[in-house]
């Protein structure tokens, strides 16, 4: 049943309704154990929900609201690999990637074989090259969620990667990113990672054409050994002078591919272990998200206080601030994650939705942020919910900045939520300003794999709750249809049958 259709939903716009008087100040006063209950440990990670805008009687709607939608039976059919990605009849099944190679049976037991039997090359390969001194510069080249992925968690890990080794990302189609790249770099140091499911993605195929040339001109002469594919499109590969090829497969999409041959670049950076410990911990929270008990599952509480948010409070938007330099990508990471799953205005049967889907999810690492937008986190119009995630454990031996990173960010979700008073009201904060805070005990392979797979299941609870398709994702394909048009017609100047403002812009751009 669709959401807005069940009692649990109009039960919550009720609550809703008496909930607009509601204090964090107040509730905390008339509740000692509020901390402690709206607490919890999953996985590697501890999850502080009590300085949100909820209450038990309100966590009570929310997962009888899952319960009227289905939530734990769809679920359950992503683990059981069905095809609950419709509009493309596909199925679901990334968590496979993470999941111990023999531990299946049935149905799932071949491509969980299949699983490893490119896991452990890619492997072989990562170690190869990592004790290859002649390799210094490792260059991905991919989009979207193959770029995104490998390099947030290669900047997250940058403690545990092997030294004399420097890896560089390059997505965007403007050659201005790919011609900083190359500047620095020589061809018989550099290894390019061309990773492109199909081995015809506009952005990734431009660069790797570009730094193909870029190699031959300065000398390069074998491709075989300076060039890799992350793709199925072997005979594309092939033709383009590529050997070593690592593919997967159309059940893993693009934002959640960082655990297949997507994550080669991880694999090298951290090794072997190091990437086997990312997998592990990701199916350490697939294990938590699948078998916990609603009530205490914090994807499953996290995903549906965002739908109490966006839909009966109103809060449009959620910012993302990491206390932790590694993590700084983060908040990009997870833009795509959610906004591309469920930045939806349909249901799963193509009707339009009378209610909000994705919150627009942005931020900066702390303690920068503060001294940016955080001024109107804490004296702007709009209720900003405000994600802090902090590390417990630094890596480093330089003394009080740790200590001082900790005070700030805990001191930040204390002062949201007390607020100070001011006659003046220049210096006045209402306080009552919502924060989740997020915590690991460090910041190693396995509990960034924990924190990432949370966020995965998370968007998934909240897409199933409002019954959308949150693993397709047409809402990119017009841009990139229309561009080759316009592409050529920027070629040919021809501006027939465009729009007025389309055919100025190009004029403009030509002369």
């Amino acid at each position: 049943m669709r959401c807005d259709k069940t009692a649990a939903w109009h039960q919550l716009q009720l609550h809703a309704e008496g909930f607009a008087g509601f204090d964090l100040r107040t509730a905390f006063a008339a509740d000692a154990q509020r901390a402690a209950s709206l607490s919890q440990s999953a996985p590697h990670v501890f999850a502080d929900l009590s300085k949100n805008h909820t209450d038990a009687a309100t966590e009570a709607l929310l997962i009888e609201l899952a319960r009227q939608t289905g939530l734990a039976a769809h679920r359950d059919a992503m683990f059981r690999g069905e095809a609950i990605n419709h509009t493309e009849d596909r199925a679901v099944m990334h968590c496979l990637l993470r999941q111990p190679e023999g531990s299946l049976q049935g149905d799932l037991a071949k491509p969980l074989a299949l699983v490893h039997a490119t896991l452990q090359p890619m492997l072989a390969y990562a170690e190869q090259v990592r004790v290859d001194a002649q390799i210094t510069d490792v260059v991905n080249m991919g989009i979207g969620g193959s770029d995104l992925g490998p390099q947030m968690a290669v900047l997250a890990l940058q403690d545990f990667v092997v030294e004399g080794k420097r890896f560089h990302f390059v997505s965007n189609v403007d050659g201005h990113e790919l011609a900083g790249v190359l500047k620095g770099l020589k061809a018989e140091n550099t290894l390019f990672l061309i990773a492109s499911k199909t081995f015809t993605t506009l952005e990734t195929m431009t660069n790797a054409r570009s730094a193909l040339a870029w190699f031959k001109a300065q000398g390069g002469a074998d491709v075989s050994r300076h060039f890799a594919a992350l793709t199925t499109n072997v005979s594309a590969a092939a033709a383009f002078g590529i050997t070593t090829t690592f593919g997967f497969w159309d059940w893993v999409g693009g934002r959640y591919s960082m655990w297949s041959a997507i994550g080669l670049p991880v694999a090298i950076a951290v090794g072997a272990q190091g990437f086997k410990d990312l997998l592990a911990g990701a199916h350490a929270m697939d294990q938590h998200f699948q078998h916990a008990p609603l009530e205490s599952n914090l994807p499953v509480r996290l995903g549906l206080l965002d739908v109490w948010y966006r839909n009966f409070l109103n809060y449009t938007s959620r910012s993302i601030a990491p206390y932790h330099s590694a993590l700084r990508r983060v908040p990009a990471y997870l833009q795509q994650l959610e906004m591309e799953s469920n930045g939806k205005r349909v249901d799963r049967n193509g009707q339009a939705l009378p209610y909000g889907t994705s919150p627009v999810l942005w931020g900066e690492p702390g303690t920068n942020g503060q001294h940016a937008y955080f001024q109107m986190l804490h004296q702007g119009t709009d209720i900003v919910p405000l994600e802090f995630i902090a590390v417990k454990k630094p890596t480093h031996s330089l003394k009080d900045h740790h200590e001082l990173l900790l005070a700030n960010v805990i001191a930040q979700a204390q002062a949201l939520m007390l607020g100070k008073s001011d006659a003046g009201g220049h210096k006045h904060f209402t306080g009552n300003r919502p924060s989740t805070f997020l915590l690991l005990e460090e910041l190693t392979p396995a509990r960034l794999g924990a924190l990432i797979a949370l966020q995965e299941h998370r968007v998934f609870v909240s897409g199933s709750v409002w019954g959308i398709n949150s693993f397709d994702q047409w809402g990119v394909e017009l841009g990139k249809v229309l561009a080759k048009d316009i592409h050529a017609r920027i070629v040919s100047g021809d501006a027939s049958g465009l729009d007025a403002s389309t055919a100025a812009l190009l004029d403009r751009v030509r002369s």
